[in-house]
Protein backbone atom coordinates (compact mmCIF):
# COMPACT_ATOMS: atom_id res chain seq x y z
CA UNK A 1 0.00 0.00 0.00
CA UNK A 2 1.24 3.43 -0.94
CA UNK A 3 0.60 5.62 2.39
CA UNK A 4 2.47 8.71 0.78
CA UNK A 5 -0.81 10.77 1.11
CA UNK A 6 -3.12 7.92 2.37
CA UNK A 7 -5.78 10.03 3.89
CA UNK A 8 -6.32 7.05 6.80
CA UNK A 9 -2.42 7.05 7.53
CA UNK A 10 -2.49 10.67 7.56
CA UNK A 11 -4.90 10.99 10.26
CA UNK A 12 -3.24 8.11 12.32
CA UNK A 13 0.31 10.41 12.00
CA UNK A 14 -1.42 13.62 12.86
CA UNK A 15 -3.78 12.04 15.44
CA UNK A 16 -1.57 10.40 17.40
CA UNK A 17 0.96 13.33 17.30
CA UNK A 18 -1.93 15.49 18.57
CA UNK A 19 -3.00 13.32 21.14
CA UNK A 20 0.37 12.44 22.69
CA UNK A 21 2.48 15.83 21.97
CA UNK A 22 -0.78 18.23 22.53
CA UNK A 23 0.18 20.22 19.50
CA UNK A 24 -0.85 20.48 15.91
CA UNK A 25 1.33 18.52 13.25
CA UNK A 26 0.19 20.02 10.08
CA UNK A 27 -1.84 23.29 10.73
CA UNK A 28 -3.41 26.05 8.51
CA UNK A 29 -5.15 23.41 5.72
CA UNK A 30 -8.92 22.90 5.67
CA UNK A 31 -9.37 20.11 3.56
CA UNK A 32 -7.26 16.69 5.03
CA UNK A 33 -6.29 15.65 1.14
CA UNK A 34 -4.62 19.31 1.07
CA UNK A 35 -2.90 18.61 4.53
CA UNK A 36 -1.75 15.31 3.46
CA UNK A 37 -0.31 16.23 -0.01
CA UNK A 38 1.62 19.37 1.92
CA UNK A 39 3.02 17.04 4.71
CA UNK A 40 4.19 14.45 1.67
CA UNK A 41 5.56 17.07 -0.89
CA UNK A 42 6.12 20.12 0.78
CA UNK A 43 6.88 19.95 4.28
CA UNK A 44 10.02 21.86 5.34
CA UNK A 45 11.12 19.30 8.40
CA UNK A 46 11.35 15.39 7.85
CA UNK A 47 8.99 12.92 8.89
CA UNK A 48 9.60 9.27 8.60
CA UNK A 49 7.47 6.26 10.21
CA UNK A 50 8.21 2.36 10.93
CA UNK A 51 5.70 -0.33 11.08
CA UNK A 52 5.94 -2.49 14.49
CA UNK A 53 7.56 -5.99 12.95
CA UNK A 54 10.08 -7.55 14.85
CA UNK A 55 12.66 -5.47 12.93
CA UNK A 56 11.01 -2.16 11.94
CA UNK A 57 10.63 -1.11 7.93
CA UNK A 58 10.52 2.15 6.95
CA UNK A 59 6.16 2.83 6.05
CA UNK A 60 6.35 6.13 5.26
CA UNK A 61 9.39 9.13 4.38
CA UNK A 62 8.43 12.40 3.26
CA UNK A 63 10.20 13.96 0.81
CA UNK A 64 12.05 16.30 3.05
CA UNK A 65 13.50 12.91 4.77
CA UNK A 66 13.86 11.12 1.26
CA UNK A 67 16.42 14.08 0.81
CA UNK A 68 17.90 13.86 3.77
CA UNK A 69 18.82 10.06 3.73
CA UNK A 70 19.29 9.49 -0.04
CA UNK A 71 16.89 7.41 -0.84
CA UNK A 72 13.59 7.42 -3.05
CA UNK A 73 10.00 6.01 -1.64
CA UNK A 74 10.99 2.61 -3.07
CA UNK A 75 14.42 1.85 -1.62
CA UNK A 76 13.33 4.36 1.89
CA UNK A 77 10.12 2.37 2.31
CA UNK A 78 12.24 -0.84 1.83
CA UNK A 79 14.98 -0.19 4.42
CA UNK A 80 14.85 -1.76 8.37
CA UNK A 81 14.93 1.64 10.21
CA UNK A 82 17.85 0.49 12.04
CA UNK A 83 19.53 1.03 9.31
CA UNK A 84 19.49 4.85 9.56
CA UNK A 85 22.22 4.04 11.89
CA UNK A 86 25.49 3.29 11.73
CA UNK A 87 26.11 0.19 14.01
CA UNK A 88 27.90 2.13 17.03
CA UNK A 89 25.00 4.38 16.91
CA UNK A 90 22.26 1.26 17.19
CA UNK A 91 22.25 0.65 20.79
CA UNK A 92 22.01 4.66 21.76
CA UNK A 93 18.85 4.34 19.35
CA UNK A 94 17.59 1.62 20.26
CA UNK A 95 17.48 3.24 24.27
CA UNK A 96 15.97 6.18 22.66
CA UNK A 97 13.07 4.14 20.90
CA UNK A 98 12.68 2.24 24.34
CA UNK A 99 11.85 5.34 25.98
CA UNK A 100 9.24 6.27 23.42
CA UNK A 101 8.07 2.93 24.13
CA UNK A 102 7.62 3.98 27.43
CA UNK A 103 6.74 7.45 27.69
CA UNK A 104 4.93 7.72 24.48
CA UNK A 105 6.56 10.49 22.48
CA UNK A 106 10.05 12.12 23.59
CA UNK A 107 10.82 15.56 22.17
CA UNK A 108 14.34 17.32 21.78
CA UNK A 109 15.63 14.30 20.63
CA UNK A 110 19.64 14.38 18.86
CA UNK A 111 21.64 11.75 17.55
CA UNK A 112 23.71 10.92 14.35
CA UNK A 113 22.67 8.95 11.28
CA UNK A 114 23.43 8.07 7.89
CA UNK A 115 22.46 8.68 4.85
CA UNK A 116 22.61 5.91 1.64
CA UNK A 117 25.78 7.81 0.74
CA UNK A 118 27.56 7.30 3.82
CA UNK A 119 27.28 10.59 4.84
CA UNK A 120 27.00 10.95 8.59
CA UNK A 121 24.72 13.57 10.12
CA UNK A 122 23.29 14.82 13.23
CA UNK A 123 19.51 14.76 13.48
CA UNK A 124 18.31 17.86 16.22
CA UNK A 125 15.69 19.02 17.89
CA UNK A 126 13.66 16.02 17.25
CA UNK A 127 10.06 14.77 17.80
CA UNK A 128 9.53 10.41 17.70
CA UNK A 129 6.29 9.22 18.87
CA UNK A 130 4.05 5.93 19.29
CA UNK A 131 1.30 5.56 16.53
CA UNK A 132 -1.48 4.59 18.15
CA UNK A 133 -4.49 4.82 16.38
CA UNK A 134 -8.13 5.51 18.03
CA UNK A 135 -8.52 2.16 19.03
CA UNK A 136 -5.59 2.15 20.98
CA UNK A 137 -3.62 -0.37 18.52
CA UNK A 138 0.32 0.44 18.41
CA UNK A 139 0.90 0.63 14.74
CA UNK A 140 4.44 1.83 14.70
CA UNK A 141 6.68 5.17 15.33
CA UNK A 142 7.31 8.36 13.75
CA UNK A 143 10.24 10.81 13.95
CA UNK A 144 9.24 14.49 13.02
CA UNK A 145 13.00 15.77 12.20
CA UNK A 146 12.75 19.36 12.25
CA UNK A 147 16.62 20.37 11.56
CA UNK A 148 20.18 18.41 10.79
CA UNK A 149 23.46 19.37 10.98
CA UNK A 150 26.64 18.01 8.83
CA UNK A 151 28.83 16.26 10.68
CA UNK A 152 32.53 17.13 10.74
CA UNK A 153 34.67 14.07 10.05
Amino acid sequence: MDLRTDLDFFKLLTGSYARLVGAELVAGHQRAEDAAAWLYHDAPFGLLAHNTAEDPVFVYGNRRAQTLFGYDWDELTALASRLSAEAPERRERQAFLDQVTRDGFVTGYRGVRIAKSGKRFWIERATVWQLIDEHGTLRGQAAMIPQTTSLLE
